[in-house]
């Protein structure tokens, strides 16, 4: 049996996210579709470094498998590549050790949001978040720095979260000026169901002078959803990459 690394990257539009559920096309569930293919009838799991949300894209997803077949690791991604529609990619596979764990021996993760300042763009509805309002980006960037470190990010994730433990550190946090674009670059240890998101939307709210920088602060502090703003759309954001140790 040998463990199998693989980085899959995807547009999440026409899936109802990564995780398997019944009755709806999934990420997931097309990975392992082509895995019972490739193994002849035989059922195998993937494991992947979280779930993303419906709508939401990644570039450097992770997931991992056990299988009994002798292929060389490095040969996985061809095996799934007329296996897979064209929105799924495989870009790279490795043989790891058996201990290893898409999930849990990740250490760090970082997301992109993109929101797009123009007019609307139809060639990338999909991609971004167009906001129709002018953006204060010195504001924006100036509450950016109240949510680096490590703190309780009750206020900032879905009430529908079962996880206890709401605290995270966030270890950077830019603002990206690209022509006619904002990319919101996130790095952290982890993230909370919708955090990114929320994150992104309280943020706007400042840049919009909705709020005010220090008010990130408070919201912080009382530990309640109904403080921060509203949970930016999913496609504009994208799973970036995740990182392990060596």
């Amino acid at each position: 049996m040998v463990r199998i690394k693989c980085e899959v990257t995807y547009d999440g539009t026409d899936y109802c996210g990564f995780q398997s559920q019944p009755k709806v096309r999934t990420v997931q569930g097309v990975i392992e579709k082509a895995l019972v293919t490739i193994h002849k009838g035989q059922s195998v799991p993937i494991y992947a470094s979280g779930r993303t949300d419906a709508s939401v894209h990644a570039i450097g997803q992770v997931f991992h498998f056990d299988t009994e077949l002798d292929i060389p690791p490095e040969r996985w991604p061809r095996v799934f590549e007329s296996l897979l529609p064209p929105d799924v990619t495989i870009t790279q596979a490795e043989a790891v050790s058996d201990d290893f764990h898409a999930r849990y021996s990740a250490v760090k993760k970082e997301y992109r949001y993109r929101v797009l300042l123009k007019e609307k763009d139809v060639f990338r509805r999909h991609y971004s978040f167009r906001v129709p309002y002018n953006v204060n980006i010195v504001a924006l960037k100036d509450a950016s720095k109240h949510l680096i470190g490590t703190h309780d990010f009750t206020s900032f994730c879905s009430t529908k979260t079962t996880k206890e433990n709401k605290v995270r550190t966030i270890y950077e946090l830019d603002i990206i000026e690209e022509q006619d674009e904002l990319i919101f670059r996130i790095v952290g240890s982890g993230f909370l169901h919708n955090m990114v998101r929320i994150i992104v939307g309280t943020l706007l709210e400042v840049g919009y002078e909705r709020k005010k920088p220090d008010d990130i602060l408070k919201i912080i502090e009382v530990k309640n959803r109904k403080a921060a703003g509203k949970t930016a759309p999913g496609h504009g954001l994208f799973l970036w990459k995740v990182s392990y140790e060596d």
